[in-house]
């Protein structure tokens, strides 16, 4: 059963009007433009940011797409990978009879498949998937810019009234489904146009990841039996995630609800009301506390045990108050709203973050780091808060995919075992660098930089 939880108060919307108001009127005078290039100008200034997941695999990590890990993406096209209209059919038929097993109609089957052959553009995409060296302050350069903040108040301002009777019924912030909103499909504006079932089909054809696909396909056969889409109109992108806020098929299903009551849950269409509504439920129903921070930006004290920093240590706020952590915003106290952690994300020279539940909550929807980052930092800046008050290591680069899985082995191979060699610096790898720094009399601040890598291949 839904949650029901108080909606936002008052006092919290009049803040949120006054400050859009007085926002647009800046804007007004003074045109505000994203820091970075705009490649698509006609979303109105607001540039998609490159899919959240390539900051940690190659492949979208929408909510339950997470089971694809990095060293699955990396599996070689083998010939019986190779694709032709030939061996398509031989797998759609054999697909067909493991659909009825599943309980799909005759009637749903074929009209989801009239005419639908192998997608040459999905295969391309798949195969060649650009790699990603963004780093985590660049990225925000653009999740957060001042362009998809203003955007994001007018879209907040303009459905108001939905998301606050989203935030009512869900008990997630209107402004933190506003976000993500804005980092999945820019306001709306870049939903997707591939044929889901095209895509599906064939990658579930294609066959490095088939479970997962025709899993995924399945789903989207239930979607069409349902009655809540046409295959025509269900539309996304080429790896299966679909409308405003990019919901994957099987999540579709478990999350998904028809919040303006005309009996589909239509995530597709121009009223974005359904595909916020679900993404509240995902949220809700991954736990969500209302009223808690994502995280709030600290300053740490001089001689701070940068050991006890990193998302799996976990403590209360008097704990990090007597340690001296003082929020970045005025000085004061780390408020309490339950066990914290402290973060650094581009470690101890960069921005310093407490972060609490929420932040994992988010992290159910895309597990990168920056991503949740982008997502809480965007919603706080919607609603009238600042950038972040410390400096970034703007020298520095991203490793790239080949240098992650390097730096893992090699940590392994020095005594500090990262457990998995998958190429993603999740916990596990950060504090394997950690355990590296403190032995080498390093700040153990855990993070994974080329600098690390250097000094670990001189031995």
């Amino acid at each position: 059963m839904d949650k029901k939880v108080p909606g936002m108060s008052i006092s919290r919307l009049f803040l949120l009007v006054v400050g859009m108001v007085a926002f647009a009127t800046t804007v007004a005078a003074n045109t505000v433009i994203s820091p970075r290039p705009l490649p698509r100008p006609e979303l109105h200034g607001v540039a998609p940011v490159a899919a959240p997941s390539d900051l940690a695999v190659a492949v979208s990590l929408r909510p339950a797409m997470r089971v694809a890990t990095a060293a699955l993406m990396r599996a070689p096209v083998s010939a019986a990978n190779r694709v032709d209209a030939a061996g398509f059919q031989d797998w759609l038929r054999g697909f067909t009879v493991r659909a009825r097993d599943a309980g799909i109609g005759r009637a749903t089957i074929a009209r989801a498949f009239d005419g639908v052959s192998v997608n040459a553009r999905v295969v391309e995409r798949d195969r060649n998937q650009s790699e990603f060296t963004r780093t985590l302050w660049d990225y925000l350069d653009s999740a957060a810019s001042d362009t998809r903040v203003a955007s994001g108040r007018s879209a907040l301002r303009d459905h108001l009234e939905t998301l606050a009777a989203i935030e009512r019924r869900y008990g997630v912030e209107a402004e933190v489904i506003t976000a993500i909103w804005g980092l999945e499909s820019a306001y709306g504006a870049v939903r997707g146009s591939v044929p889901i079932i095209d895509a599906m089909a064939t990658l579930a054809y294609e066959g490095r990841r088939r479970a997962f696909f025709e899993a995924e396909l399945i789903a989207a056969l239930r979607i069409l039996e349902a009655g809540d889409i046409g295959p025509d109109e269900m539309q996304g992108s080429w790896a299966g995630a679909m409308g405003h806020t990019q919901f994957m098929p099987t999540s579709f299903l478990a999350h998904a609800v028809d919040f303006t009551g005309d009996g589909r849950r239509d995530i597709w269409g121009d009223d974005p009301a359904d595909a916020l509504a679900s993404t509240a439920r995902y949220l809700s129903q991954n736990g969500w506390t209302h009223g808690q921070p994502w995280g709030l930006e600290v300053t740490l004290p001089a001689g701070f045990d940068f050991t006890q920093s990193g998302e799996r240590i976990r403590h209360d706020a008097a704990y990090w108050n007597r340690m001296g952590v003082r929020l970045a915003d005025g000085g004061g106290p780390v408020p309490d709203h339950g066990p914290a952690s402290i973060l650094l994300p581009a470690g101890h020279t960069g921005v310093a973050l407490v972060i609490y539940d929420n932040f994992r909550v988010i992290e159910t929807y895309n597990p990168a780091d920056a991503y949740v980052i982008g997502v809480g930092h965007l919603a706080d800046r919607i609603v009238g808060g600042s950038t972040f008050r410390g400096g970034w290591p703007r020298d520095d680069r991203a490793l790239t995919h080949e240098e992650r899985f390097e730096l893992q082995r090699r940590l392994t191979a020095a005594g500090f075992s990262t457990e998995r060699i998958d190429g993603i610096i999740g916990p596990l790898t950060i504090r394997a660098v950690q355990d590296y720094q403190a032995a080498e009399g390093l700040v153990p601040d855990g993070y994974a930089s080329a600098a690390l890598l250097r000094r670990l291949r001189r031995g």
